[in-house]
């Protein structure tokens, strides 16, 4: 099977002159008739590569969302200098022969718990390069905001919408501090274009399970105007955060 990308395109580096991330989401289809001998040589060469890319800090984490029967898909979390750069990696990768790949650029949302001078603390890691905590049975999440404003000519709701707009940030700090929010993201372009005056706002978040995470999103100062899409992510085996000792 042909494989294809869908890149959209971002500038080179961020305002900091930092590499770009991409969330990708990578989908395999193995042709009919191939040998479980192939499909296993492919996989071994993917998961070397795999390990290559994290020491070259290109490939920063990996997951698996929930699968049906047959499917055969993963997120990872890649920097690169630019679009082009990007797909230069993803098109090394072994199992590319097999594989469709949805790109999603990112900037850093104000928010983001490791945004600025705080990602590039001395002897630190990068927070979207941590291991989820499975010692404590706890999970990763991913979460799409669809923020939808109120009319400005309704100034009463507007004001009410300002204020929780303020109030975010402190918010966003405290569930970081209790180790609840790991990362947040504003798509520099995505698959699905928001409607007109809707900002989309991406987030990486650790819990217990589903309900703890549905209870600190209800909790957010702009939830009466969010719609919430929340993924489960289980680990992958060749995830970089969860190999880091």
């Amino acid at each position: 099977m042909a494989s294809t990308t869908s890149v959209l395109r971002c500038p080179a580096l961020d305002e900091a002159g930092e590499r770009v991330e991409f969330l990708v989401t990578m989908t395999t289809h193995v042709p009919e008739g191939t040998s479980e001998e192939t499909v296993a040589e492919v996989r071994a060469r993917e998961a070397e590569n795999s390990a290559r890319l994290a020491e070259q800090r290109r490939l920063l984490r990996l997951w698996r969302p929930p699968l049906g029967p047959g499917e055969w898909r993963s997120i990872g979390l890649f920097t690169a200098a630019d679009a082009d750069d990007l797909e230069r990696t993803l098109a090394a990768m072994p199992l590319r022969i097999w594989r469709t790949d949805e790109v999603t650029a990112l900037a850093p949302h104000p928010n983001d718990p490791w945004a600025g001078a705080q990602r590039e603390r001395s002897g630190g890691s990068r927070s979207g390069e941590s291991p989820s905590d499975e010692s404590r049975g706890e999970v990763e999440f991913l979460t799409e905001f669809r923020v939808t404003p109120p009319q400005r000519t309704d100034e009463a709701a507007w004001e009410t919408y300002q204020q929780a707009d303020a109030q975010e940030a402190e918010s966003a700090a405290a569930l970081a501090r209790q180790g609840h929010l790991i990362r947040l993201w504003k798509p520099e372009q995505a698959p699905t274009r928001p409607g007109p005056g809707v900002s989309l706002v991406l987030g990486l978040w650790r819990a217990a399970d589903a309900d703890v995470v549905a209870s600190i999103v209800e909790s957010l100062p702009l939830d009466p105007w969010m719609t919430v899409g929340v993924t489960p992510l289980t680990t992958h085996p060749s995830d970089p955060g969860h190999n880091t000792p």
